[in-house]
């Protein structure tokens, strides 16, 4: 049986509890350095991304809130968002290759009707049954393959599947 994760995640937000600390690392940690790598990261680059997730994991516990998301989604959220900075500083042009100027500013429309289904999207995941809205945020926000997510849940693979369509034909809807 799979603990509790949000038991955890609360005593180390509240009690700064290190051996609730310990079972998250254990569990999650490699398979964050498993996302990471799935992702393009070097094992060694994986490695300390994943060193960094569960290290804020420790110092913002404060701000995992179970109503908004599983530890799972949070957990996996921080490494997506950990990843994207490291592409980032990866990337980053040389002095010489930046454009010269001001950015061009973004069309005010697209802005705002990103804004609005954006806002229309989380209105529509919180309408979900907490079931699918857990496996959409872990398949599309902790980027985890319905596979991933049926090890980590210990549900059968047919019923991910199943949760996950069901929710994706309920979202369209709602987003008419």
């Amino acid at each position: 049986m799979e603990p509790d994760w949000v038991a955890l995640m609360k005593r180390v937000r509240d009690d700064r509890d290190k051996a609730a600390f310990a079972d998250l690392f254990t569990h999650f940690a490699p398979r964050v350095k498993g996302f990471l790598m799935k992702s393009g990261a070097d094992a060694t680059t994986a490695e300390e991304c994943a060193q960094d997730v569960m290290t804020t994991l420790w110092r913002k516990a404060d701000q995992f809130d179970p109503r908004r998301a599983s530890v799972a989604t949070w957990i996996f959220t921080i490494a997506r968002n950990r990843r994207i900075d490291m592409l980032r500083r990866e990337n980053r042009p040389e002095p010489e290759d930046l454009p010269w100027g001001p950015e061009p500013e973004p069309d005010q429309a697209e802005v705002i009707g990103l804004q609005q289904e954006s806002a229309l999207l989380v209105e529509a995941l919180k309408a979900l049954p907490e079931q699918q809205r857990d496996l959409i945020e872990k398949a599309y926000f902790g980027d985890l393959t319905q596979s991933e997510i049926a090890s980590l849940t210990g549900l059968p693979l047919g019923t991910i599947k199943s949760r996950i369509r069901l929710a994706l034909d309920r979202l369209r809807y709602l987003m008419k």
